[in-house]
């Protein structure tokens, strides 16, 4: 097995683009699960009607999704 070594720049560089990719994922996990969200407070308030329900749903739905963006931001293992 070969022995390669590593300077601190490039391991450094790495790192930096390994916790910028895992932020861009996290992001565009919550746009994902936000557009879901609200496609289906829009079902429930015109197709199931009722609107105040999927309202309710939709605005604690977003707060809880903005909260686990942020416990999963200060998370971050490189």
């Amino acid at each position: 097995m070969a022995v390669i070594e590593f300077d601190s720049a490039a391991t450094q560089e790495v790192r930096e683009h390994r916790r910028s990719f895992m932020t861009f994922e996290r992001i565009v996990q919550f746009a994902v699960m936000h557009i879901a969200l609200i496609l289906s407070c829009l079902a429930l308030a015109f197709l199931g009607n009722v609107p105040w329900f999927g309202f309710l749903l939709g605005l604690g739905g977003t707060l809880a999704l903005i909260a686990w963006l942020v416990v999963t931001a200060s998370n971050t293992e490189t």
